[in-house]
């Protein structure tokens, strides 16, 4: 334990920010086809609720399988595709309302907003029936990084085929033109060529995509386009004929690295002692040989500690440094979180 302790001044404290990357590709054949025919591959977990598809890397209940991403879907209630015959109508309202407030938050009138394709949350053009893939926290870590989400998906009627009216939507030059008008933080535009298709929430790792990346396409549940299948067919048929069309998916992730750098500089007549009760044998030090060498003493441990001299954290030095009365040093501490 400390018995002097020494006060840290402005200059000897300083906080850095630093971003990782790492990047994160998602082949369709393990989204789909790896681990089983349609609809009953191992690596993908349907619920008794029916609100959405959990998709995994290997076999779910494997020890060693990782969570990728959900998928679900959903309208609002004003939507051409709600109505009481639709299969699980409320439950898909629910979702859309569910996540449209998360991401999209409230008006001035306390109503929730809807998608809006610009951002700009005018009275343009909305995203009123979509598909959400909330991607995990284990593949996005801190945040997307802006500006490197790619999605290669298949539109046409014959999804089995490698070019299948495949198109790539992707979030290009949202680096330096996203939105920050969400209460979940950043996001962009997701664009087909020059025509917005759907939004990426970067902090919350959720991709919002709109049915009418399909067109009239035919989706494929029972060959029906897929306006009759985005109404007439269960959640779970949905995501399962979306994520069979999932070719390519690939983004890079941010993992965000917060230090303060402490600077413990020790003085020529600083620390020349140790605190160790044994550093001295009848009032004699022993580490000297003769009365009239300098005190020595080796530095192993820099101790931090709060105003009231309580011990907050404590950095080993690899070796031990000596220390005497004709050296300085400076002692550079990180503390990462």
């Amino acid at each position: 334990m400390a018995t002097i302790y020494k006060p840290f001044l402005n200059d000897d404290v300083t906080s850095t920010r630093t971003l990782l990357h790492e990047s994160i590709p998602v082949t369709g054949t393990i989204v789909s086809g790896t681990y089983g025919a349609l609809g009953s591959e191992t690596n993908v977990k349907n619920y008794s609720h029916g609100m959405f598809q959990s998709v995994y890397d290997y076999p779910y209940l494997s020890s060693s399988s990782n969570h990728i991403f959900d998928v679900t879907c959903g309208y609002t209630s004003t939507s051409n595709l709600s109505a009481s015959t639709s299969s699980q109508n409320d439950k898909k309202i629910a979702i859309y309302n569910q996540m449209a407030q998360v991401l999209a938050g409230h008006d001035e009138s306390g109503s929730i907003r809807r998608f809006d394709a610009d951002g700009d949350l005018s009275t343009g053009t909305k995203h009123d029936e979509v598909y959400f893939m909330n991607f995990s926290r284990l593949l996005t870590k801190d945040e997307i990084k802006k500006g490197t989400f790619s999605f290669t998906v298949m539109t046409g009627s014959a999804f089995e085929l490698p070019d299948s009216a495949r198109v790539t939507i992707s979030d290009t030059g949202a680096d330096t033109s996203y939105k920050t008008n969400s209460p979940a933080g950043e996001y962009g535009l997701l664009k087909l060529g020059p025509t917005n298709v759907g939004l990426l929430y970067y902090q919350a790792g959720v991709a919002v995509l709109t049915a009418s990346i399909f067109g009239t396409s035919e989706m494929e549940v029972d060959e029906e386009k897929v306006t009759a299948v985005l109404s007439g067919s269960t959640i779970q048929s949905n995501a399962t004929a979306f994520r069979h069309r999932i070719q390519n998916i690939s983004f890079n992730n941010t993992t965000e690295l917060n230090s303060t750098i402490y600077f413990c500089r020790v003085n020529h007549n600083e620390y020349n002692y140790s605190a160790n009760p044994t550093y001295t044998s009848g009032s004699r030090i022993r580490v000297k040989n003769n009365t009239i060498d300098n005190p020595v003493s080796y530095i192993t441990t820099v101790g931090l500690y709060s105003a009231d001299n309580e011990l907050l954290a404590t950095a080993k030095l690899s070796e031990p440094l000596k220390k005497d009365p004709t050296n300085e040093m400076i002692l550079r501490v990180r503390l990462d979180y």
